[in-house]
C-alpha cells in the first residue's frame, strides 16, 4: 500500500468551504480511480488566520497513483478553483510505502 500526501496552506476561515470543494474535486477523483483505498483531509491551525491542510490518500500501488496523477505522480494535481483558496501551490507530493498498521478508513 502507498500513502500519497499533499500539504498546503489556506485561510482558516475557508476550512469548511475548502473541505467541501475538495470532496467534490480531488476526493471524487481519488475514489473514481481504480486502486484508491480511501482518502482523508486534515487541518492544523497555524495561527494568524492560516491553516495547514493535508490530503492523505491510500493506493494499492504506484500504478494506481499513475492512473490518478499521470506520468509524473510526484507532481501535485490541482483543480480550477484552487487558487481561490490556496495561499501557496506546492509543486510536489510525497509517496510513502505503508509497512504496518491498520488499513485506511472506509469511505
Amino acid at each position: 500500500m502507498i500513502l500519497r500526501m499533499w500539504t498546503g496552506r489556506i485561510r482558516t476561515a475557508d476550512e469548511a468551504e475548502y473541505a467541501a470543494y475538495i470532496a467534490t474535486t480531488g476526493g471524487a477523483a481519488y475514489r473514481a480511480t481504480p486502486g484508491n483505498l480511501g482518502w482523508q483531509m486534515v487541518f492544523r491551525d497555524l495561527g494568524d488566520g492560516v491553516s495547514e491542510v493535508a490530503t492523505l490518500s491510500w493506493w494499492t500501488d504506484m500504478d494506481a497513483i499513475h492512473g490518478f496523477a499521470g506520468p509524473t505522480p510526484e507532481i501535485a494535481v490541482y483543480y480550477p478553483e484552487d487558487d481561490r483558496f490556496l495561499l501557496d501551490r506546492p509543486r510536489h507530493v510525497e509517496h510513502r510505502r505503508v509497512v504496518a498498521g491498520d488499513p485506511p478508513p472506509a469511505g
